[in-house]
């Protein structure tokens, strides 16, 4: 066997592959100033939340497993502001940012990485884990392209019950190429599912180019089952927002599904182990100059939504609240033993307890 390390012969993804950002300004979206600062405050405190965790992480605070959201903020960020409240969302395990947007408080976030009896999932599920029922977010999974079924599934349920709900699944590249993924669009194709299927494509799944596992443009997996498809830009929140909310409504009309590529990029490894040599310094230097957070800054200074000083501010009151949960986090309980038994099966006294 050859001891030759493997490295980057060139650049492999490129900003170019991402599809044209919008056009429009945010007042003919239909936003408000103080939506487009939110949609600020939001992606911001995925980052800064996140960059946190990972320090946490490597001065041996929690272990397992940490997979990062960082650079695909405005996907989380735009989607969560074109759907409803009461869409229903699944997600892959990259699932900080998905938590954050539906209602996980940072302190409930940072206590379940730290496996807290305080955290989102009381301290049992961990990063890959996230959930919060009320915002109705229904994980965080961590087997690749398991929970897609189950995305069509609460479509299912959704048009069963006749409540007017999208359900929409979130996954990496690496699992449009398990199985599951066209069983799924098989059924929720021939049973018309109001079903939002989302490809969030960073172009590296867990480390391997997008063009070295996948045989076409992704978005075309849904021609084999003559299903609505799209592709949009993931580094714009904007682009993410409008096509977004094209897509949801035309949904809701037809119940019909839809199969939705988004182009993003995640700046870390895959998970905290992973040192990423597989990409070029070049590479990532491009795509930081297409960063979604500094995109956004860029634009409500030029429109005049917010100053200097006042992303300055909102910045240090984020800063504060993240460090406020580590420090939350750190100061709460570890669960208690018996919490083991907790939650597996739905009655109370099921056979199997001790």
């Amino acid at each position: 066997m050859s001891n030759t390390v493997f490295t980057p012969t060139g650049v492999i993804y490129k900003s170019t592959d991402l599809p044209k950002a919008t056009t429009q300004d945010h007042k003919k979206l239909g936003l408000s100033e103080e939506q487009v600062i939110h949609l600020f405050k939001e992606m911001y405190l995925q980052r800064r939340f996140e960059e946190r965790a990972a320090q946490q992480y490597q001065k041996g605070k929690f272990g397992g497993f940490l997979h990062l959201y960082i650079g695909q903020e405005a996907v989380s960020s735009g989607v969560n502001m074109a759907l409803q409240p009461n869409d229903d969302i699944i997600s892959a395990y990259r699932s900080h940012g998905w938590g954050l947007v539906r209602g996980v408080s940072p302190r409930a976030a940072m206590a379940e990485l730290f496996g807290k009896a305080t955290g989102c999932s009381k301290g049992k599920g961990g990063s890959m884990h996230f959930f919060n029922a009320e915002g109705h977010f229904w994980g965080g999974h961590g087997i690749v392209g398991a929970h897609i079924p189950v995305g069509a599934g609460m479509a299912f349920a959704n048009k069963y019950l006749n409540n007017g709900r999208i359900a929409a699944a979130f996954f990496g590249d690496g699992a449009v190429d398990q199985g599951a993924l066209h069983e799924a669009f098989n059924l929720a194709q021939l049973w018309s599912l109001p079903t939002l299927f989302v490809v969030e494509n960073n172009g590296y799944s867990m480390g391997t180019a997008v063009n070295r596992h996948t045989a076409t443009d992704i978005y075309k997996r849904a021609l084999a089952y003559d299903m609505d498809h799209a592709i949009v830009n993931g580094m714009d929140v904007f682009s993410v927002y409008e096509k977004v909310t094209e897509i949801a409504r035309k949904i809701r009309e037809t119940n019909k599904p839809c199969f939705l590529e988004v182009r993003t990029y995640r700046y870390r490894g895959h998970s905290m182990s992973d040192p990423g040599n597989y990409r070029t310094k070049e590479e990532m230097d491009e795509f930081r100059e297409t960063d979604p957070i500094e995109r956004l800054k860029s634009y409500m200074l030029k429109k005049k939504v917010a100053t200097e000083a006042q992303i300055a501010t909102w910045s240090e009151e984020i800063e504060a609240q993240v460090l406020d949960a580590v420090e939350f986090a750190e100061q709460s309980p570890f669960p208690d033993p018996a919490a083991l038994y907790q939650d597996v099966y739905a009655e109370n006294d099921y056979p199997f307890h001790i």
